[in-house]
């Protein structure tokens, strides 16, 4: 890790809200038939943003990622106001990773001239498949057509960009994941997030697998998918980075680095999360998931907080290894040591090692391998035990 990860400081800001909700979605998104009060929520996201920079005073932001819900369907101009808002209160880097998520409906698709003028300076297109039957099955709103056109538009409109993709679907070989895969690379030029799809509790897709209505594929096709993924994307110059994000050397997201590499990162909005470095200890932050209660809680107290906990070494050690494993790199063991005040079992090192699940680089980086990546879990478990 150089001097400027360890000085990352990243602010995720959280935008709940969705034209509606696809059925394998677990995340915090809603959907509201009456109009949101955009104006209302900029001044709350201004107040929350102050609120925690006052805890967090004299960082530079190095990133901002807006995600959701669907940050797409804010307007340009509320855009614009918290990033203004994100700039009175902390100093922005000049070279500053500025990522909006969008959906790649023809309506969004028009205003990412206005979401460059406002300072977004990176798209991430929700496009989630390249073949309409499949589009129809994750219940989304766009058709293929439209997400092209949509990718299109942000290459006209933005240096950087990327899109995600779901495989894993019922019904999907790996022969035709690699011919969407091929698609994908022709139109995504330098990042793609692919992750394969999970059936998820409380989802409608959690309902209809239990009752045997939607089949997804056995463990060996998921796996088959899952290295014609790595291949396809390697052979075209786009190697995995990260466990389910795959660019060009050098365009990978700063802003999810942060993340990965154990940085500091400022949660904003309903449900964000926040990783904070306060008097040498690390605060674990998390608001209220709720749009309106959230709202709420800010204009009352200035913050939607419902959660500030402080890591212990442990803890901090333990999400360092499961975060930093997640990445082609790998992790420094001697910055793990210094968390945890202990080192990694080497008999543990050893036997993944001899399984060909780690590898172990001449500079000590500890980094997980091909063979390795498909059961991440199971590899981080046993070295954290």
């Amino acid at each position: 890790m150089t001097s400027a990860d360890k000085s990352a400081f990243g602010v995720y800001v959280h935008w709940p809200f969705c034209l509606s909700k696809c059925p394998y979605c677990d995340f915090n998104s809603h959907v509201r038939h009456a109009a949101v009060d955009e104006e209302r929520f900029a001044r709350a996201f201004a107040r929350e943003i102050e609120t925690t920079a006052a805890r967090v005073p004299g960082r530079e932001v190095s990133s901002i990622f807006l995600g959701g819900g669907t940050p797409s369907l804010m307007a340009p101009r509320t855009v614009g106001a918290i990033l203004d808002a994100i700039s009175r209160h902390w100093r922005v880097a000049p070279d500053v990773e500025v990522t909006l998520e969008a959906n790649p409906t023809s309506v969004e698709a028009t205003r990412f001239a206005g979401y460059r003028a406002a300072g977004v300076n990176r798209v991430s297109l929700g496009v989630q498949a390249l073949d309409d039957v499949a589009l129809k099955m994750l219940g989304r709103l766009h058709s293929a057509r439209e997400a092209r056109d949509a990718v299109a538009i942000a290459r006209r409109a933005f240096d950087r960009y990327s899109f995600d993709l779901i495989d894993a679907r019922p019904d999907q070989t790996p022969a035709m994941w690699a011919d969407e895969l091929k698609l994908a690379i022709a139109e995504a030029a330098e990042h793609l997030s692919l992750y394969q799809l999970t059936i998820e509790e409380d989802t409608p897709f959690f309902g209809l697998h239990a009752a045997g209505k939607l089949k997804t594929p056995d463990e060996a096709t998921a796996r088959a998918l899952y290295d014609v993924t790595q291949e396809v994307c390697a052979l075209h110059g786009l190697p995995a980075y990260e466990i389910s994000n795959h660019a060009r050397p050098g365009a990978e997201c700063r802003h999810n680095l942060v993340y990965w590499r154990g940085g500091e990162y400022a949660g904003i909005g309903p449900g964000a999360h926040g990783r904070l470095d306060i008097n040498g200890m690390r605060q674990a932050t998390a608001t209220d998931r709720r749009p309106e209660a959230w709202l709420m809680r800010v204009e009352a107290n200035g913050h939607g907080v419902i959660t500030d906990d402080r890591l212990n070494s442990v803890e901090r050690a333990d999400e360092f290894l499961l975060m930093g494993l997640r990445l082609a790199e790998g992790i420094d063991p001697k910055r793990y040591a210094a968390l945890a005040g202990r080192t990694l079992d080497p008999r543990r090192i050893a036997v993944l090692r001899e399984e060909g699940a780690i590898a172990v680089e001449a500079d000590g980086r500890l980094r997980v391998t091909q063979a390795g990546f498909p059961v991440l879990d199971a590899v981080v478990a046993d070295l954290a035990a």
